[in-house]
């Protein structure tokens, strides 16, 4: 078997490895290993391409860790639709209980239940929004 088969072969088993887990770890080293598969086709022997596949393993993983790193403390995806109304406050209209009830919420009447089966907000009281079902808002003190 070829050389640069060989490094081929290894590259597909680190990237296979780095699907397979949650860490970025062995990306840099599918990545050495595919330059290192390169640097052998072209002929360079088996010590050349080992020293290849050490500095690019190296320079990749310092390189590009920095990267994902600062990629994977990025905040999530911003919520929109009434995702977004979720954990906003409120303020009753009308009498909220388990079964009926209004708040104004973001600039615009929704209507209202309480999240608690047995919570009774009287209108004026400020609320929080626990949960959209549908068009209507399930708030609680």
């Amino acid at each position: 078997m070829d050389e640069w088969v060989a490094w081929v072969i290894v590259s597909v088993l680190f990237a296979v490895g780095e699907i397979l887990t949650l860490g970025f770890f062995l990306g840099p080293f599918a990545i050495a290993a595919a330059i290192a598969a390169i640097v052998s086709a072209a002929g360079a022997p088996l010590l050349v391409s080992g020293l290849v596949f050490l500095v690019a393993s190296g320079a990749t993983f310092v390189g590009l860790r920095p990267l994902v790193r600062r990629h994977q403390r990025l905040p999530s995806q911003l919520r929109t639709g009434t995702a977004a109304l979720v954990g906003k406050s409120a303020t009753v209209v009308e009498r909220v209980d388990a079964d009926s009830g209004c708040v104004k919420l973001d600039g615009e009447v929704w209507s209202a239940k309480a999240y608690l089966d047995d919570e009774v907000i009287e209108p004026g009281a400020r609320v929080q929004v626990m949960e959209i079902r549908g068009a209507t808002a399930l708030v609680s003190e």
